[in-house]
């Protein structure tokens, strides 16, 4: 691997206007329980083993199983930024196969107040450090489908 290649950083940023409060929102990104409602890119995913230790340097680790494939995936972190309500940032790495052991990235998310009464949350996902732009693209697809989750969920509580 060239220098080039091993300092290029490709990253992703995607923005949504949730029909919730930012209390509301930063709980399902902080709280094992209502995080195992929403993470994963669609509904032919379940959930398992969600553990958060939500504290700078504590862990999190996230299972995701594929309903009909019965693939499994799991991300796993460590939490570098905690700002309650306000911003959150975490390392990224997906367990076992679905992971190569080494590739780490960044997670970072933003959110801000849309409106006066505090009913709406924009909220700024920006998944960073990506060796290559098919692995951007790949979770870009991943992150459209949570994102869209985490909406419904919002939206049903």
């Amino acid at each position: 691997m060239t220098p080039t290649e091993s300092t290029t950083t490709h990253q992703l940023q995607v923005t949504r206007t949730l029909a919730a409060s930012r209390d509301a929102v930063w709980q399902a990104w902080t709280d094992p329980k209502t995080m195992a409602k929403w993470l994963r890119p669609g509904p032919d995913f379940e959930p398992f083993d969600t553990e958060i230790d939500l504290r700078v340097g504590g862990r999190y680790r996230h299972g995701m199983r594929h309903t009909e494939k019965g693939e499994e995936h799991i991300a796993t972190g460590v939490y570098r930024e905690i700002k309650p309500k306000d911003r959150l940032a975490f390392t990224w790495a997906w367990e076992g196969s679905q992971g190569d052991g080494a590739t780490e990235t960044l997670v970072t998310i933003e959110l801000r107040d849309t409106g006066d009464a505090g009913d709406g949350t924009e909220l700024i996902l920006t998944h960073s450090l990506f060796p290559t732009d098919s692995m951007r693209d790949h979770h870009e697809q991943g992150w459209g489908g949570c994102l869209g989750q985490l909406e419904q969920f919002l939206t049903a509580s």
